[in-house]
């Protein structure tokens, strides 16, 4: 019986799994809802944007993005001990989201440069990244013994992966180039996509190759659609 318990709660129903992708659908979207309405999520740069609210939790931004990122990281890592050899497709997807949050921890470890705070939207923002990670993959786990789709996206998706994450990378190495020792204000950045786009690091080369990538990962998995949200 306890053992029945135990492995329905490491390896969950199917059912489990398209509920817990409504959940994180839902919950981003609210985020994404409560911004437009003018209440920001207290992290980074944003940290004091709801200055009237009282008792809150403040971390300093590289002890609140390590929280961010390192579950997931550790996810990621672990699903390679978990689910060993299921195929090309599932590898990948365990190397691609691993990889990702790798190069995030590395990146708040050697790259960034911090100048605000993060607060306790740390823990919302640290469960989203961890269980959109561990959802991702034992989404494609289900999908194994199944025929690959009849149009084979994957490695489209590995050049859109590549493409970005080098991209991201590099943008955020500008980025941490235009400040000097001591230094907090912010400046505009220049250079790479910055004359282009605003944002290139986030709109163009993360959110929009990325989630492409993970679609193209995933494409006979029916949660793919949510999972990409």
């Amino acid at each position: 019986m306890v053992m029945s318990v135990l492995l329905n709660f490491i390896f969950p129903p199917p059912a489990l799994v398209s509920g817990m992708s409504v959940i994180n659908f839902v919950s981003l979207a609210n985020a994404g809802f409560s911004e437009t309405r003018g209440k920001h999520m207290n992290h980074s740069k944003f940290w004091n944007a709801n200055s009237t609210e009282q008792r809150q939790i403040k971390l300093t931004s590289k002890s609140g993005m390590l929280m961010l990122y390192t579950p997931a990281f550790l996810a990621g890592l672990a699903s390679f001990w978990i689910f060993p050899h299921e195929g090309f497709r599932s590898s990948f997807l365990q190397a691609a989201v691993t990889l990702h949050f790798f190069k995030r921890v590395f990146e708040v470890l050697f790259i960034h440069k911090y100048s605000g705070g993060i607060l306790d939207t740390a823990i919302p923002i640290t469960m989203s990244c961890f269980i959109s990670t561990a959802t991702m993959i034992y989404s494609q786990h289900l999908t194994k013994g199944l025929e690959e789709p009849p149009i084979n996206l994957l490695y489209p998706g590995i050049v859109l992966f590549v493409v970005g994450i080098i991209g991201n990378f590099y943008h955020h190495y500008l980025l941490s180039k235009l400040r000097g020792k001591g230094e907090k204000e912010y400046k505009i950045p220049k250079g790479g996509l910055f004359d282009l786009v605003i944002c290139p690091h986030y709109y163009l080369l993360w959110d929009l190759l990325h989630f492409s990538d993970i679609i193209c990962i995933l494409f006979h998995s029916r949660h793919y659609f949510l999972l990409a949200g």
